[in-house]
Formats: structure tokens, sequence, C-alpha cells
């Protein structure tokens, strides 16, 4: 399934160390032709980091997508009544928003695009990244890989040596697991080295 004139929710948590690949992946995303609809969790709004000032980032996002961000959880709610997202993507989506995804907690602008958007039965990608996907949160993983119409961008560890429970997406896929959970399918291998 081609991407062109889909409605791509890109929701963003605050894995900042992916921030740079989402950004490439974002931009891969708007060639394609999709119409993309930003929608940036509270930490990404006001934490900096080593990696960056985040309000520059998210003006970089808005500027690239063409579209104004919701940046509150009573803006996400109306995606579920109008229903005008295709597909919705978390990526980054950090270990945090993974636990409180399969635990039904919507106390974030992504979480509430995720809940709102999931009640009309159309995909939710999810792009991992977390430092604790082999611990605590391996059980969350679990959860929602088998929820209905929940899918993964392939991940694997980043560093088993230095960070043995850590895992993140492979970002490179994001286009492809689109496409295929587009058609109701997990893209596979689903773990990757």
């Amino acid at each position: 399934m081609e991407l062109k004139g889909k409605h791509i929710g890109l929701a963003i948590t605050g894995s900042f160390c992916t921030f740079a690949k989402i950004e490439q992946e974002i931009l891969k995303l708007k060639e394609t032709g999709a119409i993309l609809h930003p929608i940036i969790s509270g930490n990404v709004q006001t934490m900096d980091s080593r990696f960056g000032d985040t309000g520059e980032f998210i003006s970089r996002i808005t500027y690239i997508t063409g579209n104004d961000p919701i940046l509150r959880i009573e803006d996400a709610e109306p995606i579920g009544p109008k229903a005008y997202l295709d597909i919705l993507l978390i990526a980054p989506c950090t270990g945090n928003t993974l636990a409180k995804l399969a635990n039904g907690i919507t106390d974030t602008p992504v979480l509430m695009a995720a809940k709102a958007h999931l009640r009309n039965a159309k995909p939710l990608v999810i792009s991992v990244s977390t430092n604790d996907a082999l611990g605590i949160n391996f059980k969350n993983i679990g959860e929602l890989f088998n929820s209905k119409n929940i899918y993964f961008v392939p991940f694997g560890q980043d560093d088993p040596v230095k960070k043995p429970s850590s895992m993140i997406a492979r970002t490179g896929l994001i286009e492809n697991t689109l496409k295929e959970a587009l058609e109701g399918r997990q893209i596979q291998p689903v773990i990757q080295g």
C-alpha cells in the first residue's frame, strides 16, 4: 500500500537520543506524499537535553509536516470522533509510554491520541526506544504485541554489553512497517540484530 495521501499521526515521546533519526524518517515520510500530523508529549515540549533544544526540534517537525502539532490532551481527544487519521505512529516510544499504553493510562497528548485512534480500529505502530525493554517493560511489549491493531517497527538490542536490557527500533523500517500495518500485517522479522 502506498502512503501518498494517507493521514499519518506522528506521536513523539521523549527518547531524545533518537530524535535525529526520527527527524530523518519524518522527512522520508513527507516525500511519500503522506499528510503528517505531529503530536508531541509534554516531556518533549518542556525538557531540553544534551541532544538539543526541543523547541527547535518541534519547530523543525512543524515546518517539515506543514501542520501545527497537537500539544494538549484535550486537543488529541477529537482524533477519535473525527477519525481523520489512517494510521498513528509513536516514534520514538519510550518505556514510560509503553507501560502507560499497556495499562490504559491516558495522561499525555500522545497517549490520548493512541486511545482515541484505537477506538476506530485503525493501526497503531510503535517504534520502541527504551533502556528496559528486556527488563520491567518486557511484559508491556508482550501485552501490546498481542493487542489488536497494534504493530511494531522491528527492533533489537542497541548495546548488549553496556545496556543489556535496552532495545531500539530499526527506524529505517518505519515506512515499510506503516505500509504493512495499513494492510493489517506485522512486518517480519520483528526482532532484529
